[in-house]
């Protein structure tokens, strides 16, 4: 949830745009990079987070893999900002990205909202992945999360106090070791301030009710992939207890907790997060 490229262990910093491209489906057009080579690994953001939010982790996954990160239907550069939006169109447009790209199947990792759209897709679309990650997330949102997002949308649409706005959302996201340097937490709400490509209330609104939406249990005992489910011990929205239980119903699925990191596992814990990533997705086993 949310584009911020922080890294606890690193600190800000931007990856090297090696492609970016638009791929024009029926009622959008939907904006997407690809980064290294190998096996090709499909990144899918959570609420309020497009392709910038990957920025802590993709350095070290583009030197093992050929990684592909999408801006979801209405957020960053994927256009128009209003199109409609819920978890099963979300995952159409991936596989349409996956055929567009003749890369299939692709090993998928889904981060928060970005797993319920993994799921919808290995699900629906077992012939394009190859193997699932889930990264703090659940088989649906609780009714504390429904609740949650819907009040953080009425206060990004009044847009009263945008830098209250993050703050409030970066206590959600982050674990308290974050706030305890202050210049960090307004770098952050800085960069959020700042972003060239900030989502709009009308987007942030049809994501949260998208969210709302989707129940998981449909899908989870249908996945016929290996999966890896990840949380961090410190997540207020999806706590490592959701974690290991979405594990348990699927099929062959394995969970690991990254110790100290919330919900933004890979922005807190980015080295750890993608070690346990990348060694799965080789050798088919946690670290």
């Amino acid at each position: 949830m949310l584009r911020c490229p922080y890294s606890a262990e690193r600190g800000f910093f931007m990856a090297t745009l090696l492609l970016a491209s638009m791929l024009m489906l029926n009622d959008i057009e939907l904006y997407y990079e690809v980064h290294g080579d190998g096996p090709p690994l499909l990144l899918v953001a959570g609420l309020a987070s497009d392709v910038s939010s990957w920025q802590t982790v993709l350095p070290a996954l583009s030197e093992h893999f050929r990684v592909i990160i999408v801006d979801n239907r209405g957020i960053g550069r994927s256009i128009p900002e209003d199109a409609p939006v819920s978890v099963d169109l979300m995952a159409d447009d991936c596989a349409a990205l996956i055929d567009h790209l003749g890369y299939g199947p692709v090993h998928i990792l889904g981060h928060s909202m970005g797993g319920f759209t993994a799921l919808s897709l290995a699900a629906r679309y077992p012939d394009r992945v190859k193997k699932l990650v889930l990264a703090a997330t659940g088989e649906k949102s609780s009714s504390r999360n429904t609740l949650l997002f819907s009040d953080l949308a009425d206060l990004y649409e009044r847009g009263e106090d945008p830098a209250g706005f993050f703050r409030t959302v970066f206590y959600w996201i982050f674990s308290p070791a974050f706030f305890e340097d202050e210049g960090t937490v307004k770098g952050a709400v800085e960069f959020a301030l700042s972003y060239p490509f900030p989502q709009s209330p009308v987007s942030f609104r049809n994501q949260v009710n998208a969210i709302a939406a989707f129940d998981g249990a449909r899908f989870t005992g249908s996945i016929n992939v290996p999966g890896l489910v990840l949380a961090g011990t410190e997540d207020l929205l999806f706590p490592a207890a959701a974690g290991a239980d979405l594990a348990k119903k699927i099929p062959g699925g394995t969970f690991l907790a990254i110790d100290g990191a919330a919900h933004s596992i890979h922005a807190e814990k980015p080295e750890k997060f993608a070690e346990a990533v990348i060694h799965f997705l080789k050798e088919g086993s946690n670290p």
